[in-house]
This record gives C-alpha cells, sequence and structure tokens, in this order.
C-alpha cells in the first residue's frame, strides 16, 4: 500500500546535521541552512559567554539575533 509521501532523504540529513550543531555548539540554524552557511548564535547566549565560544566572529542584527560562521567548519579546517 503507497501512501503518496516521498521521502526526502537528503532534508533528513540537513535537520540531522542542524540538531548535532546547536546541541555541541549552542547555535541554532536558520530556514533553508545547508551545511557550511552561518548560524545562529543561540539566545540564551549573553555576555562574555559569546565572545568565548564564538570569538569576533559575531555579525549582531539585534540582541536576540546574531550570526557566527558555521563552527563545525573552523575544526576541519
Amino acid at each position: 500500500m503507497k501512501c503518496g509521501v516521498k521521502f526526502n532523504f537528503p532534508e533528513l540529513l540537513r535537520c540531522v546535521d542542524s540538531l548535532q550543531l546547536g546541541d555541541k555548539y549552542k547555535i541554532t540554524t536558520p530556514a533553508n541552512w545547508k551545511k557550511g552557511d552561518d548560524v545562529i548564535v543561540h539566545p540564551s547566549v549573553q555576555g562574555e559567554k559569546v565572545k568565548e565560544l564564538f570569538g569576533d566572529d559575531v555579525k549582531t542584527v539585534y540582541p536576540y539575533l546574531r550570526f557566527t560562521s558555521d563552527p563545525s567548519k573552523k575544526q576541519t579546517a
């Protein structure tokens, strides 16, 4: 019996990558994020902790919306 739903394996892997990064680095990923794109610093990370975790590589749009490079790229580079 077919249900007519197509399984999107690349999207599943993208979601798993996003969840693993979020757990490890205290970040979130924007919609349509792909591995290597900029990520969002989790809003719960405040003050000096931001600089400690991400250095000077943080672009602040609003106090609650800050972008940084994909932290997993820094370890492989």
